[in-house]
């Protein structure tokens, strides 16, 4: 059975950058999605389309297909007092905020400089080519 829309797949995968770091892989060995559902990048899924049981191969994913360029304008300097003050703010830490529609947005914590906090709501892995090594265990 080869892989395409509504069918439930079952992945192994480790996920580099390009200095072969590892950023990602299946925990327990697998990972299962719905082809189709937008639950996964655009450009693994385009790449997984038509693949079979027992296919492996290596697909290095633009940051376009991926989670998107990296976008200034989501980067912004913000005053201390918008946290709660018993929590310790530190470089690096991923909170969750009010974006300007009222949704709620994951941040980055990117900078703490006094009462000044800078925050950036790009995606961690935006700006950056994805290298993935893939197997697919099972098509249902």
């Amino acid at each position: 059975m080869q892989i395409a829309k509504n069918h439930v797949v079952t992945l192994h995968y480790i996920l580099k950058d390009n200095d072969d770091n590892i950023l990602d892989k299946s925990d327990d060995g697998s990972f299962c999605y719905l082809h189709g559902a937008s639950n996964i990048i655009s450009g693994l899924e385009n790449a997984l389309m038509g693949k079979t049981s027992g296919d492996a191969f290596s697909v290095s994913i633009p940051p376009e297909e991926a989670y998107g360029l990296h976008d200034e304008s989501k980067s912004q300097d913000v005053p201390r007092d918008m946290f709660p003050p018993e929590h310790d703010i530190e470089a690096g830490m991923q909170v969750n905020a009010q974006g300007p529609d009222g949704q709620m947005v994951v941040v980055t914590i990117k900078k703490v400089e006094g009462d000044t906090i800078t925050v950036d709501g790009n995606h961690p892995l935006a700006g950056v080519t994805l290298n993935f090594d893939v197997t697919v265990a099972d098509i249902r």
